[in-house]
């Protein structure tokens, strides 16, 4: 049987150099512009990508664009997570990488693997994932986490870095990646709450398991099902 393409996975073994998280320009104004996802689910998502880095106690570096002006600050709920990460605020360039202070903050991380997300999708995420590759990072680009003006904007977006060899994953996948096996640490102790609070889907699963075990009864016809 022939070999198929290589699975890349992030790295778990910090023997090998753990990755790192990237915050782009999720501006409190430009977050308002976002349209391909409803408010409520794309605030939750923006934190969640976030708290990736603390989850896993792997780098962050924050970056914005013109924070003075209309694109607005960081959200606090990202800022206070993280007083002491790099934090590049650009006065003028759109890609991040075009940025020398921000180059070098990235470096000085020493990694080779980034996930990475931002406002806008096509511009702030897609521009600095194709610069990244182009500087031989592998970059898992967070699709849930990046948000645009339209749907169709998103796609073309996500086409044309998967083309330049970004690799595309949601939340879930990329902390399921890290984590490879509920038995680690973190693992299901630390994963399961910290889904319950960005990811309600699932922590209600664990949640409705937990009260079957403590409260629950069979209803007649379930046993043996």
């Amino acid at each position: 049987m022939q070999a198929g393409p290589p699975f890349v996975r992030l790295n778990k073994d910090d023997a090998v150099g753990l990755p790192m998280v990237i915050v782009a320009d999720m501006q409190e104004g430009l977050y308002q512009i976002v349209r391909d996802f409803d408010t409520v689910t794309y605030r939750n998502n923006m934190i969640a990508h976030s708290a990736i880095a603390s989850l896993f106690s792997i780098p962050i570096v924050l970056t914005t664009s013109a924070d003075t002006g209309p694109n607005g600050p960081l959200p606090k709920e990202i800022s206070s997570m993280y007083p002491d990460a790099p934090f590049i605020r650009r006065n003028g360039e759109v890609d991040a990488w075009d940025n020398a202070d921000f180059r070098a903050a990235v470096r000085a991380q020493n990694k080779s693997q980034i996930i990475l997300a931002g406002i806008t999708t096509d511009v702030c995420t897609e521009f600095l994932a194709l610069s990244l590759r182009a500087e031989g990072y592998t970059v898992f680009a967070n699709t849930e986490a990046s948000g645009t003006f339209t749907e169709k904007l998103a796609v073309d977006a996500n086409d044309r870095m998967r083309d330049g060899g970004v690799i595309l994953q949601g939340t879930f996948a990329i902390v399921m990646d890290l984590m490879r096996d509920w038995r680690n640490t973190p693992g299901s102790l630390q994963l399961l709450p910290w889904l319950d609070t960005y990811l309600p889907a699932y922590g209600y699963v664990a949640r409705a398991h937990e009260a079957a075990v403590q409260n629950g009864t069979l209803l007649p016809g379930e046993e043996g099902l």
